[in-house]
């Protein structure tokens, strides 16, 4: 059994629509699911992922399906760059699996989950500054704002004023000590639908792996890397991450809102790098949620490559 099962897979597949012949790059590799879906139905697979623990899957895929799969070990952004290296000559497709995995909220070393003990690290891959860093050296006011912005917390100013009290006796370093500070501040979880910790461990992994920056940059070079023709599949779990889709998507297609008669926009020259495959997000059904509780927030949207130039750059 796979330590994570493939939301939407069904759904992904259809958007994809792989095949012998194709090439397909899985910008989430993780336990393989849906690469060993794609592989299943012809296709090569270019699989990205900057989580080390990821190798045992990959290893196993590669023995399953030999000369079909390659995989690389990177962020989003470095996607056109791993293209480029896996020496294959179009791109067909790009699906994308946004979030963290269940087998990182599984693993207590990762420190991704506050229902288990482990280091304040939250890093997907092994680089960078962890958990720790951020709730030990940032001042009050980045703090209420990342688990504003990224949490959606409203007492933001709350939470981070008990951070820097706690911080100042003794550093935090262990999960269940800051879910423990962060419950307190927020006053218990009697009747809460939600754990109180819930929106700051959201926030504080957002913020440590860059998630939305990595979002844009990958969407950007998916834009620039498809062939045209070549499908394009994303699925989110946070309104924040399908907020950033869906207008890159908009705006991709043409689709952008005008300005008003009485404050008009410059008429857009380019031409749509997209189109559509459905209008709006796919979204599980009740028989997904009840076997896999996680796809209940997933939301599939999907285009096609035009053969317009890519528009670059997305606005944050």
């Amino acid at each position: 059994m796979s330590p994570h099962a493939p939301v939407l897979l069904a759904e992904v597949l259809e958007a994809l629509a792989p095949g012998p012949g194709d090439v397909i790059i899985d910008a989430t590799f993780g336990a393989g699911g849906y690469t060993r879906a794609i592989l299943t139905n012809g296709a090569t697979v270019v699989a990205l992922d900057r989580d080390p623990t990821v190798q045992p899957h990959a290893d196993a895929v590669a023995n399953d399906f030999p000369g079909r799969f390659r995989l690389f070990r990177t962020p989003f952004s470095g996607l056109a760059q791993a293209f480029a290296e896996s020496g294959e000559a179009k791109l067909d497709g790009v699906v994308f699996d946004i979030g963290v995995s269940s087998m990182q909220l599984d693993q207590a070393e990762r420190g991704f989950s506050f229902m288990r003990d482990g280091p304040l690290d939250m890093r997907m891959s092994d680089e960078g500054q962890t958990a720790a860093d951020i709730v030990n050296a940032w001042d009050h006011g980045p703090l209420a704002h990342i688990f504003k912005l990224y949490g959606d917390e409203r007492q933001s100013g709350r939470v981070a004023t008990a951070i820097l009290r706690r911080r100042a006796e003794k550093p935090f370093t262990r999960t269940l000590d800051l879910a423990e500070v962060v419950e307190k501040a927020l006053g218990g979880r009697r009747g809460a639908p939600i754990h109180p910790a819930t929106r700051v461990f959201q926030a504080l992994r957002i913020a440590v792996n860059d998630e939305l920056g990595e979002l844009r940059s990958g969407l950007e070079a998916a834009e620039a890397t498809l062939a045209p023709g070549g499908r394009l599949a994303v699925v989110t779990f946070h309104s924040l991450e399908d907020r950033i889709v869906k207008a890159f998507l908009t705006e991709r297609t043409g689709n952008a809102p005008g300005g008003s008669r009485h404050a008009p926009v410059a008429v857009e020259t380019r031409k749509p790098s997209f189109t559509l495959r459905f209008k709006g997000a796919r979204e599980a059904d009740a028989e997904e949620c009840a076997a896999n509780p996680r796809a209940r927030s997933a939301r599939l949207r999907a285009a096609v490559r035009t053969e317009a130039p890519a528009w670059g750059r997305i606005a944050a």
